[in-house]
């Protein structure tokens, strides 16, 4: 029969066999991707921005649903957490958006997307984050201004050649917070 291990013992082994297991992930998951170089790196941050700005464009004929959609993955896994809610389907995320074009952004008049300083954290040749602020100045159906504001946070991953939002979380300007304070910090 074996004995147990003393006391101290085992906490000792148990961080020695995590370590141990650390480490050969941490070899096989680096080893054979050389770092990306600086022009890399801007080229991958601009592509992930031109991206954001060009299904955003408001002033583009066509469906809009459609073209704010074209930033996700065509099936799988995509977390989207907006308005105190997580969806974690396509489908939802596609209907939670028409329900937004179809109840506010087609009542704009005028609409302006204009967005603040975009940051982009490029971990890898496949996978980046993005944070932003935006604001979407417009008129309402009667004429009165509106600002509709918030920030947002995507993390793209690159897959089959294509830059997808994996991951998502936006924020919500409150109402009584003045949209034109919006910026970098």
């Amino acid at each position: 029969m074996r004995k147990p291990f003393p006391p101290v013992a085992a906490p000792r082994r148990l961080f020695a066999v995590a370590a141990l297991v650390i480490c050969a992930l941490s070899a096989c998951t680096r080893g054979d991707r050389p770092p990306l170089s600086d022009t890399d790196r801007t080229a991958i941050a601009d592509t992930v921005q031109r991206l954001i700005v060009n299904a955003y464009d408001l002033s583009k004929p066509g469906d809009a649903v459609a073209r704010l959609m074209s930033l996700y993955p065509s099936s799988g896994l995509v977390i989207s957490a907006s308005g105190g809610q997580v969806s974690t389907s396509r489908d939802t995320l596609e209907a939670d958006i028409r329900a937004f074009w179809d109840n506010v952004g087609r009542n704009m008049r005028e609409p302006k997307w204009v967005w603040g300083a975009m940051h982009v954290e490029v971990l890898s040749s496949d996978a980046a984050v993005l944070t932003t602020t935006y604001r979407v100045p417009h008129l309402t159906p009667k004429g009165a201004p509106h600002v509709i504001a918030g920030a947002w946070t995507a993390v793209f991953r690159r897959t089959g050649g294509r830059w997808v939002i994996v991951q998502e979380h936006l924020s919500d300007l409150p109402a009584a917070h003045p949209a034109s304070t919006m910026g970098a910090r």
